[in-house]
């Protein structure tokens, strides 16, 4: 593959990426080339670059007429490579199947999967069916926690947040006074929320972080869940949170209610056993919802070593994700 006949596309972010590094592009177009041998399927065509500061990926036509894809994962998302192999074991027909992977570049090449959940008509129905199969994934990952550690996921167990909200406050600047000194009254209900979902009967379990309908593949009436990189061992609930504004906004204000109701309940059945009632289950969805602020503001740690994300960037981040922890729920 010739590095020069690829089309790269930044998305208008200024960062510097290992795609700027000629030895590099290199090393990792040659893997693409020996891996996707080994599948019989040779790229051809022009290749599509997408640069962004938490992942370079890969759009690559294959000779067959198909698409394979490669992603390079920076340091703080390392894990993704080794997280897609596994899950292809624990939870097969749920994830795709890696073509190959590197962990130890946290490389991986993925094939295909058809259309995105965004392309679909998406009408309340399947958003429950969608939300109703995550759900069943993450119950059928909780006997896998310790690994899921071993692979390098972050924990924001519940135990774990209050003590990374309590750091946020203190090393963030983008918060005004008022701001601050009210976050900081809410410290002790945080962590009393924590507490409830420590204490509750439902495990801990694999949190994408970041699920909404561009992170999940629809074809056939399946579902498909990728793009891991924001991932970590969580309450479950927690992935309801970004799931939650994507409905909110697809739906809009009249019928956002609905929906959401809809679709959370959906998402909450298959949890309710071990004496869970729909009622509780509720709260603690909602209760997940406030908590789940903390994850997504340590996102933005995710990227490469010098993407040229300033402090201020990373402070105005944080500083929205635990704002909205002064709001209503979004459950």
């Amino acid at each position: 593959m010739d590095a020069d006949a690829i089309t790269v596309e930044t998305g208008g972010y200024d960062a510097t990426t290992p795609w700027e590094d000629p030895a590099w592009r290199s090393e990792a177009l040659h893997w693409i080339t020996r891996q996707l041998a080994r599948h019989n399927a040779p790229p051809q065509g022009r290749l599509q670059a997408r640069l962004r500061p938490w992942s370079v990926v890969l759009r690559i036509p294959l000779s067959n007429g198909r698409l394979a894809w490669f992603k390079a994962n920076p340091p703080g998302s390392a894990f993704e490579p080794a997280l897609a192999q596994a899950l292809h074991t624990w939870v097969p027909g749920k994830v795709l199947e890696p073509l190959a992977v590197d962990t130890s570049r946290a490389w991986s090449l993925m094939p295909d999967g058809g259309p995105l959940f965004a392309q679909t008509l998406r009408h309340v129905s399947s958003w429950e069916e969608m939300m109703r199969e995550y759900a069943q994934m993450q119950r059928a990952l909780t006997p896998h926690t310790d690994q899921l550690l071993a692979l390098g996921l972050p924990d924001f167990q519940p135990s774990r947040l209050p003590e990374r909200f309590s750091a946020h406050l203190q090393s963030t600047s983008a918060f005004q006074p008022n701001e601050r000194a009210a976050l900081h009254d809410r410290l002790p209900l945080f962590t009393d929320w924590c507490q409830q979902l420590a204490a509750s009967t439902v495990p801990s379990s694999l949190d994408h972080s970041d699920l909404h309908d561009g992170s999940v593949l629809a074809s056939g009436g399946q579902y498909i869940f990728f793009d891991w990189g924001d991932a970590s061992l969580a309450h479950p609930f927690t992935s309801l949170l970004v799931a939650a504004r994507v409905i909110r906004e697809h739906f809009g204000s009249a019928r956002a209610p609905t929906a959401l109701s809809r679709v959370r309940d959906a998402y909450l059945e298959p949890w309710t056993e071990h004496g869970n009632t729909l009622t509780d289950l509720r709260r603690l969805a909602s209760i997940a919802c406030r908590v789940a602020v903390i994850s997504r503001a340590d996102t933005w740690g995710r990227v490469f070593p010098g993407a040229h994300l300033t402090a201020a960037d990373h402070d105005a981040h944080v500083a929205r994700w635990l704002r909205e922890l002064l709001q209503d729920p979004p459950l």
